[in-house]
């Protein structure tokens, strides 16, 4: 049996060395595959809108002096008086506030008046200080002077918070007043009524 086998053998080694030279063994040929990267698309991102910003708030900045022109005059436009308390004598009356003061804004107070009456060549202004808010000490009246006048019946004065007399100067009162009509002669034609309590009067800053 081992005989056999040697035989076999060598038959096939010598069957493998007689094969023709172009016929030696077939060169094994790889293939690789190599991936290739193609260019993706680019998504351009999304363009988000800014996100809008709040308008900034103003800031007013209130102090005491403009607090009491806010709480005397939101408009700035003059503030009329009836014409009942001029008592036919004076017509279209006015005043610039309804408050002012010796130290804070607004120091002063303008009144306008016309006259009513054809006889009335002057005018002249008259106050008192009377206590708030109960009102139960009025001082005596005192001529604030005479008014200024066009020529036409129209009749203004300034009153400051110094104009007061020192002496019936209060913290907070109330400041009273009355339009006399004069003539030629400087007397007293007639006058309006005692307009109370419409105008307020301070030393200091509320």
């Amino acid at each position: 049996m081992k005989k056999n086998l040697f035989i076999i053998l060598v038959f096939v080694l010598t069957a493998c060395g007689a094969q023709p030279a172009q016929q030696q063994a077939t060169p094994f040929i790889a293939t690789v595959l190599v991936p290739i990267l193609l260019p993706t698309e680019t998504i351009a991102p999304t363009e988000v809108p800014p996100t809008p910003i709040p308008p900034t708030a103003e800031v007013i900045v209130v102090t005491a002096t403009n607090a009491v022109t806010t709480a005397v005059s939101t408009s700035g436009a003059p503030i009329p008086i009836d014409n009942v308390l001029g008592k036919g004598v004076f017509i279209n009356m006015t005043m610039s506030s309804d408050a002012f003061t010796l130290r804070c804004f607004p120091r002063d107070i303008t009144f306008n008046v016309t006259a009513n009456n054809p006889a009335i060549v002057d005018a002249q202004l008259y106050y008192r200080i009377v206590d708030y808010p109960d009102g139960l000490y009025p001082t005596e009246w005192l001529n604030a002077g005479k008014m200024t006048g066009d020529g036409n019946g129209n009749f203004t004065i300034v009153f400051s918070g110094e104009s007061v007399n020192e002496n019936l100067r209060l913290d907070r009162a109330w400041f009273d007043f009355q339009f006399v009509g004069l003539s030629k002669t400087g007397d007293a034609v007639d006058r309006t009524q005692k307009i109370e309590r419409l105008v307020t009067y301070r030393i200091d800053c509320p």
